[in-house]
């Protein structure tokens, strides 16, 4: 067997490193996403008040922000692979991709910053 024979069939390492990353932010999800769940139902009420004094806490605010952002590179990764799979045309598949993952990105920043004004106890 060649070069080129082995190289058409070696896995592609953009693809190993996607499915990998997948299951990494899967796995990360576990811990926290119970986490959240459990928290949210040890609280006293899930109104308005109780909740930001929740994220007012550092340990919380921090964990919300891991948890939020686990979310949100799972989302951003698992919506590439639909767009690559269902998306036809290579000008429009990039376009598309490179939208959603902005949008992901504003979604990052925009969690980011409104966990860091409910910690701050600014809202």
């Amino acid at each position: 067997m060649n070069r080129a024979d082995m190289e058409a069939i070696a896995p592609d390492r953009h693809a190993t490193r996607h499915w990998r990353n997948q299951r990494v932010s899967a796995i990360a999800l576990v811990p926290v996403g119970l986490w959240f769940l459990s928290t949210l139902l040890m609280l006293p009420a899930l109104d308005y008040r109780t909740v930001a004094a929740w994220i007012a806490e550092p340990l919380q605010a921090l964990l919300l922000l891991l948890f939020s952002w686990c979310a949100l590179w799972h989302s951003a990764l698992g919506v590439q692979v639909v767009v690559e799979d269902y998306v036809a045309g290579a000008g429009l598949l990039a376009a598309t991709i490179r939208i959603l993952q902005l949008i992901h990105w504003a979604a990052a920043i925009a969690v980011a910053y409104s966990i860091w004004v409910m910690a701050l106890g600014h809202a």
